[in-house]
């Protein structure tokens, strides 16, 4: 990605510009042209996007998911192994949207993406973000947290432009002929966030990385000396919590401060069933980095 035009001196305050020459704002907030003004949580997109959420986060909510599934995390209340209540979330699931019968679900077997499931579209995105599988994955981010996506094969900075569109079809090619993709990727996300409640009670954040091989790729809005930056990142971003591993992917390595409420999956959440290995899926928006050069 290339950087918005000079965000150190043009900044944005509460998503409007500053153009007073010298000017070098905080940065705290998110910008209005990369949020939604709805969503479908318990938070807008100002204020979950923002560094005061990274700084201090709370608890972010689906709309109607934890109701709907009510006796799902009632059962898994009274589970103590984690590998039992991720067997129980995989039945839950395959019962739920009837995965492993998807003619049950008003689709046919001639159907190209009938088989197409939560797990599919999480290997998808291992193996290629900006695929089709990624598309699907942004546009439920956009649709659920406000976050508009930042980059698919592409900065998307005009939203009449071809980057853009280029990422809305792929979006409705991965999502057209599914059972309810959208609807499972709410209950992962909401899974995901019970297990981390369960295992680190009392953290509220997770160190993970990040490598990459061109600082630009990650629009910087503020810069407080050459090693620690403000950024806004991607909707959906991937981080791994293994220093060592995210060195092998560039010459930069970040290191982020992760609120838990902003991990949408990650591999260990399933053992066996995603690959990859200390993977984390990271919900986008203004993040303090910092960063070394190798």
């Amino acid at each position: 990605m290339q950087e918005k035009d000079n965000h150190a001196r043009h900044a944005e305050v509460d998503g409007e510009p500053n153009n007073r020459p010298g000017f070098v704002a905080s940065a705290t907030s998110l910008p209005r042209y990369a949020r939604l003004p709805i969503n479908r949580c318990n938070l807008p997109a100002a204020i979950l996007g923002s560094l005061s959420f990274q700084r201090a986060p709370a608890p972010l909510q689906l709309d109607g998911v934890a109701e709907l599934h009510r006796g799902l995390f009632a059962l898994l209340d009274r589970l103590d192994d984690a590998t039992e209540r991720a067997q129980a979330f995989r039945l839950h699931m395959n019962a739920a949207f009837f995965l492993d019968q998807p003619e049950q679900a008003g689709l046919t077997a001639g159907q190209k993406r009938a088989r197409a499931d939560y797990l599919r579209i999480m290997r998808g995105w291992s193996f290629d973000s900006d695929g089709r599988e990624g598309a699907a994955l942004k546009g439920w981010v956009e649709s659920r947290f406000g976050l508009l996506p930042r980059y698919h094969g592409g900065p998307i900075r005009d939203f009449s432009g071809e980057a853009y569109r280029h990422y809305l079809e792929m979006r409705a090619t991965a999502l057209y002929g599914t059972n309810a993709l959208e609807a499972q990727f709410d209950l992962l996300y909401t899974y995901s966030q019970y297990e981390l409640a369960r295992q680190h009670p009392e953290r509220s954040h997770l160190t993970l990385y990040r490598g990459l091989n061109r600082m630009d790729d990650h629009e910087t809005l503020a810069s407080t000396d050459r090693s620690h930056r403000t950024v806004l990142l991607n909707n959906l971003n991937s981080f791994t919590a293994n220093r060592d591993r995210a060195d092998e992917f560039g010459d930069h390595l970040l290191t982020v401060e992760v609120p838990l409420a902003k991990v949408f999956s990650y591999s260990r959440l399933l053992p066996g069933m995603l690959q990859g290995e200390d993977e984390y899926t990271v919900i986008g928006g203004v993040y303090e980095v910092e960063m070394a050069t190798w």
